[in-house]
């Protein structure tokens, strides 16, 4: 679009004698904006790496990994570490109290938001008013009944993450994988989730260690 501005300026020069008048001529100024540069094409979902990190902590996403994962569901394939904190975890879920599993996260203060939240508890509730923030406790509990992978394996990044769903892809999951999946989102999330490229609801993730790193959604 263009932007015309227009000066208008006349002036009548008064003469005695045989002029009459004189009159200046308008000038006109064309000025283009300049031009915006179009915005860069974001790279595709499966193609992007881990897009937060909390130091070293993977915390965001995953993307599907290029070749089938190991799912795990076998729990004795958990070093005793891991184990331990996931059942604490899920007790502290399966009771029904957010206190009790605001109390256990202060321990390592795993990352539980993107935003500015200070405080797990009032998060959780609005996010969740309807039902004073509880269904974050079932949607825990779910993640953690589900299969899960191991990541980074022998490395300082290693990490134990639920559900499985973060490093497969969605549009190759088996009929039994996608009832294991619909017990987490709904239809419409996952439609959304295909379109978007990965699994973008919350997961969790502990270090080798028994550290609770992160139990987060969104990207």
């Amino acid at each position: 679009m263009r932007l015309i501005i227009c000066y208008c300026t006349a002036a009548v020069a008064l003469a005695i004698g045989a002029d009459a008048a004189a009159q200046t001529a308008v000038r006109t100024q064309t000025i283009k904006p300049p031009a915006a540069s179009p915005p860069a094409d974001p790279a595709p979902a499966s193609e992007q790496a881990d897009v937060r990190r909390d130091g070293d902590r993977p915390i965001a996403r995953f993307t599907p990994a290029s070749a089938a994962p190991e799912i795990i569901t076998d729990l004795a394939g958990l070093p005793p570490a891991v184990a331990r904190t996931r059942d604490r975890i899920l007790a502290a879920a399966r009771s029904g109290d957010l206190q009790q599993l605001a109390a256990l996260m202060q321990e390592s203060t795993p990352i539980f938001s993107f935003s500015d939240a200070k405080e797990p508890i009032p998060f959780w509730k609005a996010n969740y008013p309807d039902s004073n923030g509880l269904e974050v406790l079932a949607i825990l509990t779910t993640i953690l009944e589900t299969g899960f992978v191991r990541l980074d394996a022998g490395t300082d990044h290693e990490m134990y993450v639920w559900p499985y769903f973060v490093r497969v892809s969605l549009r190759t999951l088996t009929p039994r994988q996608q009832v294991e999946l619909f017990r987490i989102v709904t239809g419409a999330d996952y439609k959304d989730m295909l379109a978007f490229g990965a699994y973008a609801f919350y997961r969790l993730g502990i270090g080798p260690d028994g550290r609770w790193h992160f139990f987060v959604s969104g990207d």
